[in-house]
């Protein structure tokens, strides 16, 4: 597994991020913090929202959560992480014995392969560790950029990514932070140009947590605390 020197400059051996990141003014910068802060405010227990007390749990959940809420997938995830305690025990089953515990999520039987060659590859290839790097991450089933990011953010403290899920880039469009029809791996670019690195994890938590209880799709009457004071059209609700 590679690693990078944790330096005074660098404490947490972050590594040097793939791509070249856009240019943002200072004025941009300055609103997103206080857009950041405004939501601190409102938000203070925000927080990752899946179940889970260690990583390889925690990825497990997060494959599960594509196209998922993730009240479904806490609800399904005690018994499964009860029945199978350790990334070796994933790889001695098959996918057909995991079903069973999440059939109540969408998409469960390739979900269960997923769980399945993603733990026996952490056993195969990782030595039963869960990877802390972006692109090892990416080589295991069912793991795209985002599922990597929410990991290595929530369990190891390495920030390697903005996460983006539909309510931070209904929010970025929404508050001007890019252009209307940004693609999702632009929105993170620009996102992470606009918020220091150690705050993404934060930021993005903040973000989904106004997203999921006041930021709908359409509806909701523009005057929710956050919103006050940035001028751009919103269906802001407060609940």
């Amino acid at each position: 597994m590679s690693t990078v020197s944790r330096t005074p400059e660098n404490p947490r051996g972050l590594r040097d991020l793939p791509f070249a990141l856009p240019e943002v003014t200072d004025t941009a910068k300055r609103r997103a913090k206080r857009l950041l802060e405004r939501l601190e405010e409102h938000y203070p227990d925000a927080h990752c929202e899946l179940d889970f007390s260690n990583a390889h749990e925690l990825l497990i959940a997060t494959i599960l959560s594509a196209q998922a809420t993730d009240v479904g997938v806490n609800k399904a995830t005690p018994k499964l992480f009860a029945a199978f305690k350790a990334p070796a025990d994933y790889a001695a089953a098959t996918p057909g014995d995991i079903e069973p515990y999440i059939s109540s999520i969408g998409l469960f039987r390739n979900k269960a392969k997923s769980v399945h060659t993603a733990m026996t590859q952490i056993i195969d290839v990782f030595g039963g560790e869960v990877p802390r790097t972006m692109d090892e991450l990416l080589t295991l089933r069912g793991v795209a950029r985002k599922t990597a990011g929410v990991v290595l953010s929530e369990a190891f403290g390495i920030f390697d990514a903005f996460v983006v899920d539909t309510h931070v880039a209904r929010f970025a469009e929404r508050y001007g932070l890019v252009a209307p029809g940004t693609t999702v791996p632009m929105i993170e670019r620009m996102m992470m140009a606009l918020v220091p690195r150690p705050k993404w994890g934060r930021a993005s938590h903040l973000i989904i947590w106004h997203g999921r209880r006041s930021c709908p799709a359409r509806g909701g009457d523009g005057h929710h605390p956050v919103c006050a004071g940035f001028g751009q059209r919103c269906p802001c609700k407060e609940k």
